[in-house]
């Protein structure tokens, strides 16, 4: 997918300025509420007309002002995901997945009903109310209806923001596999760093409807570490876990990790651990209350506000401790230095097991 967008938006005191060309299939917009994220996108499916300026997508002109072109919504063939799953309450599962797909000329339609639901886990609910379904499975519906139309752009609005943790991360794989499946590029738009990693690498960067920065979710969230109250969060996906002396140990990175007792029912899962939960030592402590005591080597160091972050390999994995300069001066950290992080079973949140079902 290649999108240019050069344009302008003014609604009273504020005003909206983006100005970028990308070669994207999963592009992430991020920025705090009242950003002008959701204006972009309106302007980029053709629900809100730009003051000025030309849309491009892939070779084709959406919108320009100085030729008078402005492509109507349903010739864009770009679908929407929102924050509320919009679907149609006196209408079924089936009847709301179709709709879409009903309206797609029959020489567009690639995409076939059944895949589609087998790949969302929808099959059950086929002849269910919309009223009576979940949180997660009204999203996984939304979802699956925006894709029936068969679109080669999917928008999605902070698509998980009306959802709670234990869904929002239930939902991730199912976004990421229909884009897969399907081959249908998106631009996901959250104001959630851990959202942005998990569904997109390069993201544009919005503040007071400014687009600021170009940049990868990676370095942002490495950027905002050290104003962060959370930190740097990382991402563990642990399997295979077991019960030993009343504790869970699960399997990462060749090694293992033991976590609290909480987790007994996740035998397999993504949790995180904030950088502030690491604490580096620079010999191997003789006694220690955490218990999880990792030898480490530095590969990397990065600067984050008044923070230091520090990337460790462990075993086959990397994690990223945050220290104050000072300390890495007594600890002599530099690249290539030996270390020992200890984190505590508690320290670990599960933010959702490897079961699809919401």
């Amino acid at each position: 997918m290649r999108l240019t967008m050069n344009v302008e938006k003014s609604f009273g005191p504020f005003s909206l300025m983006a100005d970028f060309t990308v070669n994207e299939e999963r592009l992430g917009v991020f920025g705090v509420s009242g950003s002008g994220k959701s204006t972009l996108v309106g302007m980029l499916a053709g629900l809100q007309e730009p003051d000025r300026g030309d849309i491009f997508l892939d070779d084709q002109c959406l919108f320009s002002s100085s030729h008078k072109i402005n492509l109507r919504p349903e010739q864009r063939r770009i679908a929407m995901v929102f924050q509320q799953h919009a679907l149609f309450p006196h209408l079924n599962v089936r009847k709301n997945l179709l709709y879409g797909f009903n309206r797609c000329p029959p020489k567009q339609r690639t995409i076939r009903m059944e895949t589609l639901v087998e790949t969302l886990g929808l099959e059950g609910l086929l002849h269910r109310s919309v009223t009576n379904l979940s949180g997660g499975e009204r999203q996984r519906v939304a979802l699956g209806r925006a894709i029936l139309a068969n679109p080669r752009l999917l928008l999605m609005d902070e698509p998980l923001s009306a959802l709670d943790d234990s869904l929002r991360f239930q939902i991730i794989p199912y976004l990421r596999s229909v884009s897969e499946r399907f081959g249908i590029p998106y631009l996901f738009i959250s104001h959630s760093v851990v959202e942005m990693r998990l569904m997109t690498e390069t993201l544009l960067l919005f503040e007071q409807g400014r687009m600021v920065e170009q940049t990868t979710s990676e370095q942002l969230a490495r950027h905002r570490m050290g104003c962060s109250p959370a930190g740097y969060i990382n991402l563990l996906r642990l399997h295979h876990m077991t019960r030993r002396d009343g504790m869970c140990s699960y399997r990462w990175a060749g090694g293992e990790l033991l976590l609290s007792a909480s987790n007994r029912d996740t035998e397999s899962g993504l949790f995180e651990l904030s950088s502030k939960d690491i604490i580096l030592f620079k010999k191997h402590p003789e006694a220690i209350s955490a218990r999880n005591l990792l030898e480490c080597s530095v590969i990397g160091l990065f600067e984050s506000g008044t923070k230091l972050g520090v990337e460790l390999q462990c075993g086959e994995g990397v994690l990223v401790a945050e220290i104050v300069p000072e300390a890495a001066n007594e600890l002599e950290i530099r690249v290539g230095s030996r270390v020992h992080a200890a984190c505590k079973a508690s320290a670990f949140r599960r933010l959702a097991s490897v079961d699809r079902k919401t």
